[in-house]
């Protein structure tokens, strides 16, 4: 799977049920083990809504501040966040965690490739944002112009 295909993968109904239900059922004893809030975090950032996705990515925040007891499960968060802040085009956030993965394991070519695949749509998304301005301006300018014509034939 490549990496476009991962950012736009979802969870499946099935799989995010089952781990809201694990994660819920340990939350109500009060204590959540690090593999069950990874996994309902993981399903959470693969979802279509931004705020199950944020949701996800709080989890995955927590996670690294206090339960990254080894390189492979810090590596494990570093990698949803940067994808889970891609989903939600957060594109600054997600560089940083990817490049905080790449620190760790340089080589890991999957990492490389969703680094990759950030920078493309920040710049994708900055000619859209310029198209669009530029499609405001000339609008406007339209606009303005009937304007001017309208008030300069009610003055004859």
């Amino acid at each position: 799977m490549d990496v476009e295909d991962v950012l736009s993968d979802v969870v499946s109904k099935e799989d995010l049920r089952k781990f809201e239900k694990q994660y819920h059922d340990q939350l109500t004893t009060g204590t959540v083990s690090q593999e069950t809030k990874f996994h309902y975090a993981w399903c959470l950032v693969r979802s279509n809504y931004p705020a199950d996705i944020r949701k996800g990515l709080i989890l995955l925040e927590q996670l690294i501040k206090h339960e990254a007891n080894d390189d492979e499960a810090k590596r494990n968060y570093l990698y949803y966040l940067a994808l889970g802040n891609s989903r939600i085009k957060e594109y600054s956030t997600a560089l940083q965690f990817i490049k905080a993965f790449l620190h760790m394991q340089p080589e890991n070519m999957q990492a490389q490739n969703l680094l990759e695949t950030i920078k493309k749509k920040m710049e994708s998304d900055a000619h859209k944002g310029m198209a669009v301005a530029g499609a405001l301006a000339l609008g406007l300018s339209a606009v303005v112009g009937i304007g001017f014509a309208l008030a300069k034939g009610l003055k004859k």
